[in-house]
């Protein structure tokens, strides 16, 4: 298990009555000898997307598995500074299958399990103890259609999901992770297996889902950042370039040339 060294909280912190949904101070992130993330803070507020841009192997994967501890999962990481998600410190949590229930995770290529689609979606609602056909059935429907895939696939929700195609795969990953009905959702690049017709319409949802929830979307569209968050930090190998709220990372004047830079392609 990545042992997360918990340094004291800082007084402005503690005054705060109402806790950040995520906050991350001083993270630092080690494979073996070497740091991949370094020293980074930052916060999201509840119901907020907040857009995570940035060139290959700038640690942005290894910040979602962060916050969710899946990269506990990893042999030879390790990890300090803090986490937190409702002024909760990730390492001090006792059930980290809480946790996990709490943060749904879409990774970049879809890894389907060999169920069919409907039992995909099902899985982890009956594995919390759902048994009820009438709810486990609005259930499956209501993901399907958040993840824009309900349409294609409604008249055969008994066949193998992972008979579908690469963008429907991942659309079904979509599901999946919006069945344990997280409070927050990290979204990896999401639309890397998906075609620019179906990502504009997960967009949308995506508008719609901030309502209930929490986002964290890394992307290697720099424009649907743009299109989508409140917020957009840019991480590069490891560190924050800056965070600001969207309209001025993709404005003439951001606060570092870096950013201008990357966002309008020069660079990344």
């Amino acid at each position: 298990m990545v042992a997360i060294a918990t340094p004291p909280s800082s007084a402005s912190s503690a005054s705060r009555q109402t806790p950040h949904k995520v906050e991350v101070e001083n993270l630092r992130l080690s494979y073996g000898s070497k740091e991949v993330i370094h020293g980074i803070s930052f916060h999201i507020e509840p119901n907020e997307i907040l857009g995570v841009i940035g060139p290959a192997q700038s640690g942005k994967t290894s910040l979602l598995r962060c916050i969710n501890r899946t990269i506990d999962f990893t042999a030879g990481a390790k990890a300090s500074g803090l986490v937190k998600v409702d002024g909760e410190d990730v390492q001090e949590m006792k059930n980290v299958y809480e946790l996990r229930r709490k943060i749904g995770m879409v990774a970049p290529l879809p890894v389907g399990l060999p169920l069919s689609i409907y039992d995909n979606v099902a899985f982890a609602p009956r594995a919390s103890g759902i048994r009820d056909k009438s709810r486990l059935d609005e259930l499956v429907e209501r993901c399907l259609r958040q993840s824009a895939l309900w349409d294609e696939v409604k008249d055969r929700l008994d066949s193998l999901g992972t008979k579908l195609s690469g963008g429907q795969q991942q659309r079904l990953t979509i599901a999946r992770a919006l069945s344990h009905e997280p409070e927050i959702l990290c979204l990896d690049e999401f639309s890397i297996a998906i075609d620019p017709v179906t990502t504009m319409r997960i967009e949308d949802v995506l508008k719609e889902l901030k309502r209930k929830m929490t986002i964290i979307l890394v992307t290697n569209l720099v424009q649907q950042a743009r299109r989508l968050a409140a917020r957009t930090m840019f991480l590069w190998n490891g560190e924050i370039v800056e965070i600001d709220r969207t309209e001025v990372m993709f404005s003439d004047n951001p606060k570092d040339r870096r950013t201008y830079d990357y966002v309008n392609g020069i660079f990344g």
